[in-house]
């Protein structure tokens, strides 16, 4: 059974990391990946878009699928049903990345299980803005 890093563990990661990728990433104001997105950007993360329906969201290019980014992601942050996240930990591994991080609501043993095989600090169930927020990590300096 999954079990999320502790508080500390996710403010390193959250203090450390640069890039997020946002799978599942919309352009419509009112979904909550779109609210995050700009939150998180307004932290200082650089925020990469991944929708395979759409060329902007946040004003930041968007990517088709994980594999077309160019720079090392350390955060796959997704936004999609839990039974489509098993091979999103697989692309997630695949291009390197450092953590999934599966938001609020969204939970799959699979997922987690093929992610950590891969060697990602895995966390599901939980909204990153909130975290980032409640932990006090400090906005990016860009």
């Amino acid at each position: 059974m999954h079990a999320n890093p502790s508080d500390a563990e996710l403010k390193t990661l959250l203090t450390r990391a640069k890039t997020i990728a946002v799978v599942g990433a919309s352009a419509n104001p009112e979904r909550a990946s779109h609210s995050v997105m700009l939150r998180m950007q307004r932290a200082g993360y650089k925020i990469i878009p991944v929708n395979p329906t759409e060329r902007e969201i946040v004003g930041e290019r968007s990517m088709a699928t994980l594999a077309d980014i160019e720079v090392h992601v350390d955060i796959v942050n997704v936004f999609r049903r839990a039974e489509l996240t098993p091979p999103i930990a697989d692309e997630a591994v695949a291009i390197g990345a450092d953590c999934l991080w599966l938001q609020m609501g969204i939970e799959n043993e699979e997922t987690a299980a093929r992610a950590k095989a891969g060697g990602l600090v895995v966390v599901m169930d939980s909204c990153i803005a909130v975290v980032h927020a409640m932990l006090g990590v400090p906005r990016k300096s860009t």
